[in-house]
C-alpha cells in the first residue's frame, strides 16, 4: 500500500495484482485496493504455486514457505501481464532485511533475476539502497523520490501509513498457511507419505484432527458441523466416511489404499467414537460408507485418550 502511494506521488498510474492458491487469498489485497482507489487483478496461481512448493529450487523458510521461489513465480506472471496491461514495469513493497531469508540483498537481486524481468522490479521503500533500474535509469522514476527503509522494524512504515492516512493495513505476519507452524507439520506430514497430492489434500489439512494410522492410512475427523460438512465434501470416491449410528457426534474420514483400508476400520471408529456424544459408553454402534456406497456399521469400544495422543499430527 506505501509503495503505490510513493509511485503515485511521481504520478505513476498503479494497477494491483494479487494471487490465490490454496494457501493464501486475495482478501486483504482487494481491502487495500479499495483504500487505494486502484483497480485490481486476481489471478488464481495454484498450478504453478504447486510446483513450486513440491520442489522448490531455492528450499523453504522456517517450516514449508519456499518464500523466494514463489516471490519469483509472482513476479514473472505479473511481468507476463506488462505488454496486455500498457505497463512499463513491476513495483513491489519489500523492504531490505525485513525477512532474513527472502528480503536480504541476495535474495532480491535472485528473485529479480529468475523472474525473467531483471532491471524491471522496483521497491520503492527501500529504493535507494538497491541498484538502479531501469525505469530509474529511463527517468520514468525519480530515484531521489525512493525510500531508503531496511530492517525488521516498521516504525517508519507505521508512520507513513499515518502520513497517507491510511488506518487500516494488515499485520506483518500471516496470511500464508505455509508459514504456519501446525499446517506446514501437517503438509510436511504429506509430502513425506503420498507421492500424488494436489488441491483436495491441501484443502484437507484445514479441516479437523488429523491422525497418522500408518505411513499410508490416516484419518480426519471433524471438530464442529461446520468441518462435518466440509469432509463430506472433500471425500473422495474410495474414502470410508465413518459417524455414529446413533449418537449426534464427528464425522471422519478414512484415507488409504484398499488393501490397509479394512484394517482400519475398527480403529477408525472406536476414534472417531471418542469424540462424539456417545464416548462414556461401553460400546457404540458406528456406521460407514463409501460416498455413494452403502452404509455398513460395527460396534466398538470408544478409544481412550493415551490411545489416540500418538496418533496426532500436531
Amino acid at each position: 500500500m506505501l509503495a503505490v502511494k510513493i509511485l503515485q506521488e511521481q504520478g505513476i498510474e498503479v494497477i494491483g495484482i494479487t494471487y490465490t492458491t490454496p494457501f493464501f487469498g486475495s482478501s486483504k489485497a482487494e481491502e487495500a485496493a479499495k483504500q487505494l482507489g486502484i483497480d485490481l487483478k486476481i489471478i488464481d496461481l495454484t498450478e504453478a504455486h504447486l510446483d513450486v512448493v513440491k520442489l522448490p529450487k531455492h528450499g523453504y523458510g522456517r517450516f514449508v514457505n519456499p518464500c523466494i521461489d514463489c516471490h519469483a513465480l509472482m513476479i514473472r506472471k505479473a511481468g507476463d501481464l506488462l505488454e496486455e496491461l500498457s505497463a512499463h514495469f513491476i513495483s513491489t513493497g519489500e523492504v531490505l532485511g525485513q525477512r532474513p531469508k527472502s528480503q536480504n540483498y541476495r535474495a532480491l537481486r535472485l528473485v529479480e533475476e529468475e523472474s525473467g524481468y531483471p532491471g524491471l522490479v522496483v521497491r520503492p521503500l527501500s529504493g535507494k539502497l538497491l541498484p538502479p533500474t531501469i525505469p530509474e535509469k529511463e527517468g520514468w522514476i525519480d530515484r531521489e523520490k525512493l525510500l531508503d527503509i531496511s530492517g525488521r522494524s516498521r516504525k517508519r512504515q507505521m508512520a507513513l501509513a499515518e502520513y497517507y492516512g491510511i488506518k487500516e493495513y494488515p499485520s506483518p505476519a500471516g496470511g500464508c498457511l505455509l508459514t504456519e507452524q501446525v499446517f506446514a507439520i501437517r503438509l510436511k506430514d504429506v509430502m513425506n507419505t503420498q507421492e500424488n497430492w494436489g488441491v483436495n489434500e491441501v484443502e484437507l489439512l484445514k479441516v479437523g484432527r488429523h491422525l497418522r494410522l500408518s505411513p499410508k492410512t490416516k484419518l480426519i475427523v471433524g471438530r464442529n458441523q461446520e468441518e462435518n460438512k466440509r469432509l463430506e465434501m472433500l471425500a473422495k470416491p474410495e474414502d470410508l466416511l465413518i459417524r455414529a449410528a446413533a449418537f449426534k457426534g464427528p464425522t471422519a474420514i478414512l484415507r488409504g489404499p484398499a488393501e490397509e483400508r479394512e484394517d482400519f476400520i475398527k480403529q477408525a471408529a472406536a476414534i472417531t467414537a471418542r469424540y462424539g456424544k456417545g464416548k462414556e459408553e461401553e460400546e457404540l454402534e458406528m456406521k460407514y460408507y463409501h460416498p455413494s456406497g452403502p452404509v455398513q456399521k460395527i460396534i466398538v469400544k470408544p478409544a481412550r485418550d493415551e490411545e489416540i495422543k500418538p496418533l496426532l499430527i500436531n
